[in-house]
């Protein structure tokens, strides 16, 4: 050891092969990268020294110590990325991508589970810089001060650029246009490396700014002409029911529909939730095979496909990287069409997820946010306010809403069935499971609150008499219990969690009651999140297929019965592609040779996926105009905060106010200019007399 790192180069290589040690057990012992064959697995390991040849190379053109100092900073700002993925990736299943970094919003509160997320064995990944620095200090003295010739630092790029070349040529005959359809991050990390990732995605992100500037009217017709062919036309029984009522849309956070009938301990984790979906004289339609269709932006990936009939992007959030561009959304179609009032209602800061500026754009006339409720330190919890007194506290606001003379769009985002699935003593009503595993064990806790929450909600809706005439839609906007807890799943489910179960575990709930329309029951449809759009558009008597829209009508014929992942997997009712395998969903067996109709499903997956990226990246909707009438969305009329909404209201009153005085001003006038007459006439009269 001391002769090796006595010499700079020695020193290198040693740090090299750490840092290449170090990255491969990472990747196998954090993250779920689904390797499936030997060369995956071949790929896995030789991925890191690329990177690391070329990232820790640049300090071989230092001299003497200058050496050894930039190569620990470089090392330790390696490390720091790898770890900051890790910690992302326990909370969120994926990966750290530029998008993500331009959240800003959100790190405030995602930092609050840190300490939640890391573990003690995260001491080794620093190990081996304690190593390097100790073995600095000892051998800078032996190190020359002059620069190594230039040739052997640029050998060592060199080296770095033919082992990913190799890299890359190996992960191509695995997965054939592996950089070109990237719908999975998961792929470019197992076959490339995360540092490679990072690269690659700021090259795309930088790809997709400049898509945006070159993009024109043409490229919006191919996108066009294929939503047109997959539109699906309404159920005559159905369309224009729901016309003129008021419209309450509940998200379930976190909510997985394998919570629906669930038991835990003999209890119903769900009774409320349940008697919905079984109790037909309450009305509700509940769909068994609905499915999130969310990416990195999770919740708010679920409110942007909801009222867009759009995906989310394979990497960040749409709501944030998207804030500025054109869209048709609900609201401002609902307010053009039947003059709905739109209103979303969220215990937690107006900023998170980019919510005050995007929703200007969706056409959201108010939005209630964390400044309009009681945010005492007893009713919040976690992410925001608790949903009893969140519930509670909304309905006034939505009895303000219901005076006016046209009807509302309310969209009310619960908070407490978030990780960490934290209550407060006192608001436990079911013990938690004993898994062992912490989140998986609380998961149900705050799931029953949830449900009595929602139980509470109804009564007040009925008291106040805002139930009977009002459509009331239900849905789960993503999953709760990532991959990483597959071990306490496994007690939970019963079964193994392999990929097509977890697949299945994408299940949420969504549930629906139409004043009038007679409920269906359980309808085993499979459909997902982008299909609510085109639906409840159906339901009010507005033809879906004036919008660019991919999803269809859930109650139409013409439904297509399958389901898209926004990582480029499907489920349909008789088989599933997933994580590059496609499986009989009776069997649960692998389909060792796919028929063509697959084939052709799973290209339509990707194509469909493409042009919804093409929308997005190059801002197309600007160039769409739904019917002749259309205003586009002039985000300077919306206005959010409780303090803008007073100081409008002062200015309002202000206006009666002087409108008053300048009446009284002018009916005075008309009282002085009278007694001049009077006074005039009785002068006349008298000198007539005279």
């Amino acid at each position: 050891m001391n002769k090796l790192t006595s010499a700079k180069m020695g020193f290198f290589m040693l740090a090299l092969v750490l840092f290449w040690l170090k990255s491969y057990i990472i990747y196998i012992s954090e993250f779920n990268l689904g390797i499936s064959n030997t060369m995956q697995h071949i790929l896995l390991f030789i991925n890191p020294l690329s990177s690391g040849l070329v990232m820790l190379g640049f300090a071989l053109f230092f001299k003497g110590k200058r050496f050894g100092i930039t190569l620990l900073i470089i090392d330790s700002l390696l490390t720091f990325f790898m770890y900051a993925n890790i910690i992302f990736y326990r909370d969120y299943g994926n990966f750290i991508t530029v998008q993500t970094l331009m959240q800003t919003d959100n790190a405030g509160t995602i930092g609050k589970s840190f300490l939640g997320l890391a573990e003690w064995h995260d001491l080794l990944y620093v190990l081996d810089l304690l190593v390097l620095a100790v073995l600095f200090v000892k051998r800078k003295a032996d190190w020359s001060p002059a620069r190594l010739n230039l040739k052997k630092p640029f050998a060592v790029l060199a080296s770095g650029v033919i082992v990913f070349t190799v890299n890359l040529g190996l992960a191509e005959m695995d997965r054939p246009q592996l950089l070109e359809r990237v719908f999975d991050n998961n792929y470019i990390v197992k076959y490339l490396g995360a540092p490679n990732f990072a690269v690659f995605n700021t090259m795309q992100t930088v790809k997709a700014s400049a898509k945006r500037s070159l993009a024109s009217s043409d490229d919006i017709n191919e996108v066009e002409n294929y939503t047109n062919k997959k539109y699906a036309e309404p159920n005559a029984e159905y369309f224009g029911k729901a016309e003129g009522k008021n419209i309450i849309k509940i998200h379930l956070e976190s909510f997985q529909s394998f919570l629906i009938d669930y038991k835990l301990h003999g209890e119903e984790v769900t009774p409320f939730l349940n008697s919905l979906v079984h109790d037909k004289s309450k009305n509700f339609t509940y769909f068994d095979n609905f499915f999130h269709q969310t990416g990195q932006g999770k919740t708010a990936d679920a409110e942007f496909l909801l009222d867009n009939s759009l995906y989310g992007l394979p990497q960040g959030a749409a709501f944030v990287t998207k804030g500025t561009n054109t869209y048709q959304a609900l609201p401002a179609i609902l307010d053009q069409k039947q003059d709905y009032t739109s209103a979303v209602f969220h215990g937690d800061d107006r900023s998170f997820w980019n919510r005050n500026q995007i929703y200007k754009y969706l056409g959201v006339d108010k939005f209630y946010d964390s400044s309009y409720y009681d945010m005492s330190e007893e009713k919040v919890i976690n992410y925001g306010l608790k949903d009893k007194p969140f519930f509670k506290q909304s309905m006034p606001m939505l009895e303000e809403l219901q005076k006016q003379d046209e009807p509302f769009y309310a969209h009310l985002l619960t908070l407490t069935h978030h990780y960490k699935f934290l209550l407060d003593e006192g608001d436990e009503t079911i013990e938690p499971a004993d898994t062992g595993d912490g989140t998986v064990d609380r998961y149900f806790q705050t799931a029953r609150y949830l449900d009595e929450s929602l139980e509470q909600f109804f009564q007040d809706l009925k008291e106040k008499g805002l139930y009977k005439d009002s459509v009331i839609m239900i849905y789960g906007d993503h999953y709760g219990i990532s991959q990483n807890h597959n071990r306490a799943m496994r007690e939970i489910t019963g079964e193994k969690i392999t990929p097509l179960k977890n697949a299945n575990l994408q299940r949420v709930p969504f549930m629906i009651r139409v004043p009038g329309v007679e409920s269906q029951g359980i309808n085993h449809e499979f459909t997902g999140q982008v299909d609510v759009m085109p639906t409840l558009l159906h339901l009010l008597g507005i033809n879906a297929n004036d919008y660019i829209q991919f999803g269809t009508d859930i109650f139409s014929d013409e439904h297509e019965d399958f389901v898209p992942f926004r990582d480029g997997d499907f489920m349909t009712k008789e088989y599933s592609y997933v994580k590059g395998t496609f499986y009989d969903n009776k069997t649960g067996e692998v389909i060792e040779e796919p028929t063509e109709e697959m084939k052709e499903l799973k290209n339509q997956v990707h194509y469909e996926l493409s042009l919804n990226d093409e929308v997005l990246n190059g801002d197309l909707l600007r160039f769409y105009e739904p019917y002749e009438d259309w205003e586009p969305v002039d985000p300077s009329d919306y206005q959010y905060g409780k303090n803008f909404e007073e100081n409008e209201d002062k200015q309002e009153d202000a206006n009666a106010d002087k409108e008053k005085l300048e009446n009284e001003d002018g009916n005075q006038e008309k009282v002085e200019e009278q007694q001049e007459e009077g006074q005039e006439k009785a002068e006349n009269k008298q000198e007539d007399k005279s």
